[in-house]
Formats: structure tokens, sequence, C-alpha cells
């Protein structure tokens, strides 16, 4: 019989770090954000609604993580690859709807092991996505 790989998955400390790295950044920058983690099965591990934030963020938050874990990318990156002609074209149509703009990050171990991921929603993609990169990073610095 096939032996069962296991995955390395974030802790809910760590879950919590990185919803309060990645609000500190987005007070920094002055938006309110929808903060949404999920661990390495996909499933959401921690979420934070700033103070009004939108609520039509919340889902977008969410899946952007999802999105991200499912593929192990930066939304971004996806949504690059998805624009006609693309090799992912319409790949927002699977899963139940997946999120192809920035805001979404894997979150990756020192050791490069992905153990989740971080959707950020409530301002422009730019700024989601600097939140969402704020967040990641403090696996890489801890």
């Amino acid at each position: 019989m096939a032996e069962l790989k296991t995955y390395k998955d974030l802790d809910d400390e760590a879950a919590r770090h990185i919803l309060r790295t990645a609000t500190t950044k987005a007070r920094e920058i002055g938006s309110n954000m929808n903060i949404a983690v999920v661990g390495a099965d996909g499933h959401l591990k921690a979420f934070f609604r700033m103070d009004e934030a939108w609520m039509g963020s919340i889902d977008i938050a969410i899946r952007k993580a999802k999105t991200s874990r499912y593929f192990n990318l930066p939304t971004g990156e996806i949504g690059s690859l998805s624009q006609p002609g693309g090799p992912f074209y319409q790949i927002e149509h699977c899963n139940d709807g997946l999120i192809t703009f920035p805001g979404g990050v894997p979150l990756k171990t020192k050791g490069g092991d992905v153990v989740g991921a971080i959707g950020v929603s409530g301002d422009v993609v730019e700024k989601d996505h600097e939140v969402a990169a704020a967040g990641a990073q403090y696996l890489l610095d801890n």
C-alpha cells in the first residue's frame, strides 16, 4: 500500500501573528482590509475584518487565499496566466470560483514548505498584494 504523504501545516499561533502583521501593514498604508489565512488544506484558519472594511470583500479575501493555496502561486501571477490565449485561460471558473487578481500569496516557511496562504481584499489590488506580502513575510522572518 502506498504511504500517505503528510503536509506541514500552519499552526493557529502563527496564523494569528500573520493576521497581526498584515493588519499592521494595512493600518500603515491607511486601508481597511479583510484578511484571510488558510492552512495547508486550503480551509480557513483565521480571518480578521478591520473596522469599516467592505463587506463585499470578505468573500474575495477568502477566495484569494484559497486560490493562492490551490496553485501555490500569488493570485496576480495566476491572473497573468489566465488571460485569453494563456495556459490557465478561464481557470477562475473552476473550484466554485477563483480570484485571479493580486492579493493572495502562498505562506512559505524558511525551508520553502507551503503551509497555507493569505488573501487580502479591501483596496486597490496593489495595496491588497502589499498587505498580503507583509503577512507572508512574517513566516520568513520568524
